[in-house]
């Protein structure tokens, strides 16, 4: 009986300083939380370390930043292009550095040719990733900017089907909200921040688009507020059908390029069937060519 008492007041006291131990570690991980929001909130007032982005080449005159800062606007990406832009170029480096130490590691015998093999292609696939980054960007950018404009044609056919109307034009663009689906935000954005200054409201909504579709649409709309006419209405009429013409000329240069991969995508077979049935052929020629020859 003592025996079984000792061992249970044992477990007792084993379980209340275990218990102890994890609310205190615990206690002091959600202590030191607030800390870390604080950090990073005063990180992004202050903004990036200087010394980082004078180490990555990100001057502001750089041709890749104001070429990183289109593509991040027109792909509708809010993040600071040099930011963006030496965060890149460090994982580059990150990844070459890793890289030849994985080889030097492999070439020394510290690392074995299976675990090196496996090793590399991890290291290269972010390097190459964002490396191409200038035209996954540019792609995305040009799909966002197809979605875009077929949205703003809905948007502008169905202002101009309100011409005539009575109403006021932040009533005509709250009518059309439900034709929106991307630019749903910020053309939500752009119907709040109407009455307190419609001008940089439509500014804010085009910097926030990024496209040139978006620039032509708040001029158009700018036009529109300060007075509602028939030459307006032909402008954007005009907006319009260059908006269907742009649509058009993208399809067409779609069609090419599913053309050209089909074309390839054709000559696979061809390319099979001429190492498959007809090269072990030629081979055997040549062969007895060379048996034949004096």
């Amino acid at each position: 009986m003592s025996q079984t008492l000792y061992t249970a007041v044992l477990w007792l006291v084993q379980f209340i300083a275990g218990a102890v131990g994890v609310a205190y570690v615990l206690h002091a991980v959600t202590y030191r939380k607030p800390r870390w929001r604080i950090a990073f909130g005063n990180w992004r007032k202050r903004g990036p370390p200087q010394w980082w982005l004078r180490a990555a080449g990100c001057s502001t005159d750089s041709t890749s930043l104001q070429e990183r800062r289109l593509l991040l606007a027109g792909c509708g990406i809010r993040l600071e292009p040099a930011v963006y832009l030496a965060s890149r170029r460090s994982l580059i480096f990150v990844c070459v550095i890793s890289g030849g130490a994985a080889v030097a590691f492999g070439s020394f015998g510290m690392l074995s040719d299976v675990m090196l093999w496996k090793a590399l292609p991890v290291i290269a696939l972010p390097a190459v990733v964002v490396a191409f980054d200038k035209s996954l960007l540019d792609s995305f950018k040009r799909y966002r900017s197809d979605r875009i404009r077929r949205e703003l044609i809905a948007v502008m056919n169905q202002l101009i089907y309100y011409m005539g109307s009575r109403l006021h034009l932040h009533g005509k663009l709250m009518r059309c909200m439900p034709y929106t689906r991307i630019i749903r935000g910020d053309f939500q954005l752009l119907l709040n921040e109407w009455y307190y200054d419609a001008d940089k409201a439509l500014l804010r909504f085009k910097e926030r688009l990024g496209t040139s579709e978006g620039y032509s649409f708040a001029e158009t709309m700018r036009s529109m507020r300060l007075h509602e006419s028939d030459e307006v209405y032909r402008m954007l009429r005009d907006v319009l059908a260059e908006y269907k013409a742009s649509i058009e000329l993208a399809k067409a240069g779609r069609k090419e390029t599913a053309s050209y991969a089909l074309f390839v995508l054709a000559g696979l077979p061809i390319l099979y069937t001429f190492q498959i049935f007809l090269y072990p052929w030629v081979r055997e020629s040549q062969k007895l060519f060379e048996v034949l020859k004096p």
